[in-house]
């Protein structure tokens, strides 16, 4: 995984890779990913059975959510509920903090 802003102790936890490379922190009922996306990545439409929460730490991430475009920058919180189709992209090097929360959990 490319370096980050993330403290070693982030850096420590266990790798995640699926559309983007994390760092994996399991809790009960919630996974926090501590994720870096590089300049360019396009995320396609699609769904989670997780309601997730996010904070950008840096960058730009730009969500696609109900048609809608919405750009998100480094203090921004987002939140995509669980089934929600969705996509996102990040013109410049973006990480962030997401919480994925089990529905009804």
């Amino acid at each position: 995984m490319k370096t980050t802003q993330f403290p070693e102790k982030i850096r420590s936890l266990d790798p995640f890779s699926d559309r983007f490379d994390a760092f994996r922190l399991p809790a009960e009922n919630c996974d926090v990913l501590f994720a870096t996306y590089p300049a360019g990545t396009a995320i396609e439409p699609h769904t989670h059975d997780t309601d997730n929460w996010g904070v950008i730490t840096k960058g730009v991430m730009f969500i696609t959510m109900d048609g809608n475009e919405t750009a998100y920058g480094p203090g921004d919180w987002y939140h995509v509920p669980a089934g929600a189709e969705h996509s996102a992209r990040c013109e410049a090097e973006t990480e962030e903090i997401e919480f994925w929360f089990k529905a009804g959990g």
